[in-house]
């Protein structure tokens, strides 16, 4: 009777063994404290970063850059015939051309060589391209409205100031009128022979439709003096050169500005494989570093 309370008694006490299935609480631990998933995405995604700048890389990219010429000769040549004086463009169209012109030579390098021919009924102010840009702005700022508009003549004549030297270098024109082309010889034709020599024609027309001068007859009607911007976009498109229009002071300053910058610079292609490279380089350094610091093991 004895033996049996002490069996059911000890039967009764005996541990619950079952209760505890897994015994390894440092793997629990480890499990606890694994690595946010965001974190494993970081890694992931930089480690694809740098696998994609090395594909860049591989194919040799190249960026188009602009720097300054170091040789060049540009020829300004601005109409100042009569009609110059209207007033359609403020102050009037001749002022504005002034100072246009001086905007665009504060574009240049001072190493490109510039120059000026200033003309109405025949070329009368005439500097050849130098480095010197104060002799250009002196014929410039010198010119009075008056007169007829031989265009013809001051390109030839802005052409044979380029030819000088045994071995020119890279040159342009840059012309700036008002009106239609009525004494001198036939500028589409000097076109065609800027064209030949390589020396494009940039064009301006300055001015608005039905512009009007007052007549010195009291009794006449005004004078018409709207600009004409077929022939001058004819002269460019033969020379190979671009026509621009410009009706008030401020686009035609915006217009030099802007040629002045693209005359004064080249573009240039310049590889940027390295910068892909060492692009991908941190990329994979950083993916192992924050693999190795999270995670415990590389990616």
């Amino acid at each position: 009777m004895r033996l049996l309370v002490f069996f059911l008694a000890g039967d009764a006490w005996r541990p619950d063994f079952d209760a505890v299935r897994f015994t390894a609480v440092s793997t629990l631990r480890l499990a606890a404290d694994a690595a946010p998933d965001w974190r494993r995405r970081l890694t992931t995604a930089l480690a694809l970063a740098a696998i994609a700048s090395l594909v860049v890389a591989l194919a040799r990219p190249h960026v188009t850059v602009r720097v300054a010429v170091q040789q060049a000769s540009i020829m300004l040549v601005t109409d100042h015939s009569g009609s110059m004086a209207a007033t359609d463009v403020a102050p009037t169209r001749l002022v504005a051309a002034e100072r246009a012109a001086n905007t665009f030579i504060d574009q240049l390098p001072s190493s490109v060589r510039v120059g000026a021919v200033a003309f109405s009924g025949a070329p009368d102010g005439v500097q050849g391209p130098s480095t010197d840009h104060t002799a250009a702005r002196q014929i410039i700022d010198g010119q009075v409205a008056n007169g007829a508009t031989a265009t013809g003549d001051a390109l030839a004549l802005a052409i044979s100031l380029l030819h000088q030297g045994t071995k020119p270098p890279p040159s342009a024109i840059v012309l700036l009128s008002d009106g239609d082309a009525n004494a001198g010889q036939n500028p589409v034709t000097v076109a065609r022979e800027a064209h030949s020599d390589k020396i494009p024609i940039y064009t301006v027309a300055l001015g608005t439709p039905g512009a009007t001068l007052p007549n010195p007859d009291p009794f006449a009607p005004s004078t018409d003096v709207s600009p004409d911007p077929e022939l001058l976009a004819q002269i460019s498109q033969v020379s190979g050169g671009r026509a621009f229009t410009a009706q008030d002071a401020g686009h035609l300053s915006t217009i030099y500005k802007t040629l002045g910058s693209q005359l004064g610079s080249r573009a240039r292609q310049h590889e940027v494989t390295a910068s892909f490279a060492i692009a991908a380089l941190v990329l994979l350094l950083g993916a192992a570093v924050t693999s190795v610091r999270w995670a415990g093991r590389l990616p």
